[in-house]
C-alpha cells in the first residue's frame, strides 16, 4: 500500500499518445496518465473509451492489430519503450494480461503457468508454489485441462502465469468481465494482496467502475479516447459526477438508465 504523504516514484508514464487504426481510424486522443511504483491505478471507462487500446498501446501489442502510436511517448522508469517488442518489455518487467482470460486451453493448468517463466531463469518451483498460495483452486486443478477449467478459474491462470514472468508492472485488462460477484470481489481481493505483500505494480483496465474505486489508489476516467477526469480513487468516488454517470448514484439516490443516459448529451465535465 502506498504511505499517503510520502513521494511517489513514478514507474510508468504516458504522455500525450494518439493511437490511430488502419491508417485512419483515431481511437486515443492526447491521453496521459502515470503509474507510480507500488501502486494501483485504475482506468476506468465504458466500452469503447479506449481503455484497451491504452494498454496494448504499452505492452505494444498494437501492430497485431493494425494499429500504432502516431504521437505522444510511452516511458518505463524514465527510458522510452515504444520501440520494444513484447517479450522485451516482459523481460524488463511488464507484462498485460489480456482482457477474455487467454490460456492454452489444450494445457493443463500447471503447464499455463509454467510458460509464463520461459523469459527468465531462477528458482521456478518457488515461484509456483507463490502462485498456488495466492490461488489454492489452481492447486487443486493443476492436472486439469485448462480449457475445462471456470471462467474464474481461468482468470486465475492468466494472472498467475504473468506472475511467474516476475513481472514490476501488470497491466490488467477488464478482470471481472463474465465474472459473479463474488469471484469479482476475490480476483480484485488477490490483486490487493500482490500489491500489499509482494510489492506488484498494476494499471488496471475496467467497466466495474464501483470495485475499480475500492481497491485502487488513483483513477483515471477515459470518454471517446480522452482523459475526462482523474484523481485519487476515494475523491473519485465521492465526485457527484462519478457517482451518478459511473456509479449510477446521486444524492436523490439510484438514477435509472434513462437517466444515466443523459450524460452522453451533456457531457458537463468536458464543457
Amino acid at each position: 500500500m502506498l504511505d499517503a504523504g510520502r513521494t511517489e516514484e513514478t514507474l510508468l508514464e504516458v504522455n500525450n499518445i494518439e493511437v490511430i487504426y488502419n491508417h485512419v481510424i483515431l481511437v486515443l486522443k492526447g491521453v496521459s496518465l502515470s503509474v507510480p511504483k507500488g501502486g494501483i491505478t485504475a482506468l476506468l471507462g465504458g466500452n469503447g473509451a479506449g481503455k484497451t487500446t491504452t494498454l496494448k498501446a504499452i505492452s505494444n501489442l498494437l501492430h497485431s492489430e493494425r494499429g500504432e502510436v502516431t504521437k505522444g511517448s510511452i516511458n518505463y522508469r524514465g527510458e522510452p519503450i515504444a520501440e520494444l517488442d513484447p517479450a522485451s518489455l516482459v523481460k524488463k518487467g511488464v507484462i498485460q494480461v489480456m482482457e477474455g482470460r487467454h490460456c492454452f486451453e489444450h494445457l493443463t493448468v500447471e503447464e499455463n503457468l509454467l510458460t509464463g517463466a520461459y523469459t527468465r531463469g531462477g528458482d521456478i518451483a518457488a515461484d509456483l508454489e507463490m502462485v498456488y498460495n495466492y490461488f489454492p483452486r489452481l492447486k487443486e486443478r493443476r492436472k486439469s485441462q485448462a480449457g475445462y477449467t471456470s471462467g474464474g478459474e481461468q482468470q486465475m491462470v492468466a494472472i498467475g502465469r504473468a506472475l511467474m514472468s516476475k513481472p514490476e508492472c501488470i497491466l490488467l485488462d477488464e478482470p471481472s468481465m463474465g465474472l459473479a460477484p463474488q469471484l469479482v470481489e476475490e480476483i480484485f481481493g488477490i490483486v490487493k494482496d500482490l500489491n500489499e505483500k509482494e510489492g506488484a505494480t498494476f494499471l488496471l483496465a475496467e467497466q466495474n467502475t464501483n470495485v475499480a474505486l475500492r481497491f485502487a489508489h488513483y483513477g483515471y476516467i477515459l470518454e471517446s479516447g480522452r482523459v475526462v477526469m482523474d484523481g485519487p480513487a476515494a475523491e473519485l468516488r465521492e465526485n457527484p459526477d462519478v457517482k451518478e454517470f459511473y456509479l449510477g448514484m446521486s444524492d436523490d439516490g439510484r438514477k435509472s438508465f434513462r437517466d444515466v443516459r443523459s450524460y452522453r448529451r451533456r457531457k458537463r465535465w468536458l464543457s
